[in-house]
């Protein structure tokens, strides 16, 4: 059932191992991949994306898989160049270094047609992982913390988002904008498939001792994951926090103009200070999301009101001339205080509470100005 690339038959299934230097463990995973197709009695393909300098792909030849050599490195590419060349309904993917049991693929396809899912994946962290298949900072706090963050920014509802075991729909595949190149892979895979409202389902395996020096580096790969979700979740990163920062700046700014008492407390001058800052700097970083949102085009992008209404309907016109009657809100008070310096022959004034928040207005009003051109530039 095991078919070459010169076959006119097109095969059921694609299984592809990205390989770098696993003669250890590349014979292993493709008889086991073998001892599934013939389980399954449908016609497949063994795919290596091999970017090795051992005997690896000597061996995957000899023992019938197909090895195509990436013209660019990173575990992702070697997915995505080996996705490309693929030719079966149904793909397989997996680690060619014995962690996965390939011979539990008729298990996985079985639960993919059962729920009719677009996506399966084998879940470790709900199944079992043998003693030294995966250190105990993976296992416990990695693994765990990736798949929160994944889970809480783009809704993903999966136990082990960075398990390497799975099989989706050839639609589901082109479906899928897939764009990285390095371990952020995983991730974003999962991210694509709930932005395009693909099904996935997990069912748990076993993750066994790898065969093989690791090449995972555990700090560098793990921010890579991390990095990679929130540059694609503007609205956690920029507009969430910039709205909940420009509030509370609103909010100390109010309570201080107005003296109302916290308690025993009462915020004055300083407490006025810290909170035009806030307001300030809350209202830079949610542009930032703005500014993110139209010229990354990320896969999450914000759902909150403000964010929508200016990246969807706000001209040019619109924000620029709001941002101007601010500024000359401000700047008139500003003009009235410079008057009466001169007035009181350029004798210090005392600050005031209403000339914090008139030069508050005079900073976003300028921001906003400059903000509407610069997102009129990049939305062109």
């Amino acid at each position: 059932m095991l078919i070459g690339p010169d076959s006119d038959q097109t095969p059921a299934l694609s299984i592809v191992m990205p390989t770098l230097n696993e003669e250890a463990g590349i014979a292993e995973c493709i008889e086991r991949a073998k001892t599934a197709i013939s389980e399954l009695g449908m016609t497949a393909e063994i795919i290596l994306s091999d970017s090795s300098t051992d005997r690896t792909p000597e061996i995957g030849r000899d023992l019938g898989a197909i090895v195509h050599e990436p013209d660019q490195s990173g575990y992702g590419y070697a997915y995505r160049y080996a996705f490309d060349r693929a030719r079966g309904e149904y793909i397989i993917m997996g680690d060619a270094d014995t962690t996965y049991d390939f011979e539990q693929i008729p298990r996985l396809l079985a639960h993919l047609r059962e729920q009719d899912a677009d996506i399966v994946m084998g879940s470790r962290l709900e199944g079992e992982i043998k003693p030294g298949a995966m250190p105990s900072l993976h296992q416990y706090v990695g693994n765990p913390l990736l798949t929160k963050f994944l889970n809480a920014f783009y809704g993903a509802g999966v136990s082990d988002a960075h398990s390497g075991f799975r099989i989706f729909t050839r639609e589901a595949y082109e479906t899928m904008n897939l764009e990285t190149t390095g371990m952020e892979f995983a991730s974003e895979m999962i991210m694509e498939a709930g932005a395009q409202d693909l099904d996935i389902v997990e069912t748990p395996i076993v993750y066994h001792e790898r065969e093989g020096k690791e090449t995972l580096d555990s700090f560098s790969d793990g921010w890579r994951h991390v990095r990679f979700m929130l540059v694609n979740a503007p609205g956690y990163l920029f507009s969430a926090p910039g709205l909940l920062l420009g509030l509370a700046g609103l909010v100390v700014m109010g309570i201080a103009y107005t003296g109302v008492s916290i308690g025993n407390a009462t915020l004055g001058t300083h407490s006025m200070i810290a909170g035009s800052l806030l307001t300030i700097v809350g209202y830079q970083v949610a542009s930032l999301g703005v500014f993110a949102t139209v010229a990354s085009d990320p896969i999450q992008k914000p759902t909150d009101p403000i964010t929508e209404r200016v990246t969807t309907s706000l001209s040019l016109e619109h924000g620029a001339t709001a941002g101007l009657v601010l500024f000359g809100v401000g700047s008139l008070y500003a003009a009235a205080l410079v008057s009466q310096w001169i007035t009181n022959g350029f004798a210090s004034l005392e600050f005031t509470m209403s000339s914090l928040i008139a030069f508050t207005a005079i900073i976003i009003g300028l921001q906003t100005v400059f903000s509407s051109f610069f997102l009129s530039a990049i939305n062109r």
